[in-house]
């Protein structure tokens, strides 16, 4: 089976797309309850959140602040998981509960080394 990592982007600046304190904590059980299901399967490997604050680098030694949540998307976390085929890996994407949201979107790609050709 190959890794797969699905990125988690959340709407952090459009208004009508924050959730209230209560749809939070139901928003949180959906996506505990939907790892919880890839955990039974055996289909999940790791993962974790990401704050908003953070820093780039480029090349000559250039540091900028950022990346920003004013972005309409921000990357909010990943997970990393095991699945037979990239359709799989979609199908498990489908699933991910901040879909429910409208702004809300996910990114699937399969993890490869330098040393393997895609």
């Amino acid at each position: 089976m190959d890794e797969y990592l699905i990125l988690m982007r959340l709407d952090l600046i459009t208004k009508g797309a924050q959730p209230s304190p209560e749809q939070l904590q139901q928003y949180m059980q959906q996506y505990q309850d939907w790892v919880a299901t890839l955990t039974a399967q055996g289909r999940f490997v790791s993962g974790t959140g990401l704050s908003t604050e953070g820093r780039v680098l480029k090349a000559g030694n250039v540091v900028l602040d950022g990346p920003f949540a004013e972005t309409k998307e921000a990357l909010a976390g990943f997970i990393t998981i095991r699945a037979r085929d990239f359709d799989e890996a979609m199908g498990w994407a489908q699933a991910c509960p901040i879909l429910r949201a409208e702004g809300n979107s996910v990114e699937v790609r399969r993890i490869s080394t330098v040393h393997e050709p895609e």
